[in-house]
């Protein structure tokens, strides 16, 4: 075997087992080193030059780039998720055709369609659907994310908190978790606005907890401006605390008239 191959593939051997051990540090350590030295294969992108090990290289590269989004989910950095995921989506567009399918790309493209949704950025989420084929799109990875989408976007929200129980892969967890977040902040917030007190029982099922425990844990840290008494929830501190928005109607009621008086003087 070519050194350079056999060096890269002892190292990438070491970060996989630092990955078993959660040892976080050392394994971007040697993720940075992994980098390096996958730059001296000239059969990888953007070159793609026909060498001998070609597909040998191409396929540990691939590897090791699926490992490094596996590690930026355990990390929980969003940031080093977009970075590795955008080095390896050419293994999966432009190699395809030269290596072997990976077993984890249809997981991982899926996780990275829940990424988006996560971060709110649904034209970029079509955009990615779009460009995947009939079969990626039947993919049980492929449509959990697509089927959180239709249902965050009806407002479904007790289908997208449901949903963390059938998580396709195990790697989904960190992101329906922040979902979840995201959707328990939604309800909360239209609760307030739309109710001056309920019930815990019924709090308790609006905000999908199964115990009266974790919705005051959730209150505690997220909403301590609300009141547990007599049984109930009160929303008051938190309305009178709610800045005023009061609409301008004498303001914008005087712009309609000024128009619509400088529109006969044109006519």
């Amino acid at each position: 075997m070519d050194p350079k191959l056999t060096e890269v593939s002892q190292q990438f051997g070491r970060f996989k087992a630092a990955l078993v051990r959660n040892d976080f540090s050392t394994c971007t350590t040697l993720l940075s080193q992994l980098k390096v030295l996958l730059t001296e294969f000239n059969s990888l992108p953007p070159l793609f030059e026909e060498t001998p090990n070609a597909v040998h290289e191409l396929t540990l590269a691939r590897d090791i780039y699926e490992h490094a989004v596996i590690l930026s989910v355990k990390m929980e950095d969003q940031d080093a998720f977009e970075r590795d995921f955008f080095q390896l989506k050419p293994y999966y567009t432009d190699a395809g055709g030269c290596i072997p399918p990976s077993p984890q790309e249809y997981p991982i493209l899926g996780l990275n369609l829940l990424r988006l949704l996560v971060q709110n950025r649904i034209a970029e989420f079509h955009t990615e659907l779009e460009l995947l084929s009939s079969a990626a799109l039947e993919n049980p990875c492929i449509k959990h994310a697509v089927e959180l989408e239709q249902s965050f976007m009806e407002g479904a929200y007790n289908r997208v908190l449901s949903a963390r129980q059938t998580v396709p892969h195990e790697t989904y967890v960190y992101f329906m978790d922040l979902l979840a977040k995201t959707v328990r902040d939604e309800i909360a917030g239209c609760s307030e606005k739309a109710y001056d007190y309920l019930s815990i029982s019924d709090a308790r099922q609006m905000l999908l907890f199964s115990s009266d425990q974790e919705l005051a844990e959730y209150i505690k840290e997220e909403h301590p401006e609300w009141e547990i008494k007599s049984g109930s929830v009160y929303f008051q501190k938190a309305k009178e605390s709610a800045p005023s928005k009061e609409i301008p109607s004498l303001q914008l009621i005087n712009q309609t008239l000024s128009y619509a008086r400088e529109l006969e003087r044109i006519v």
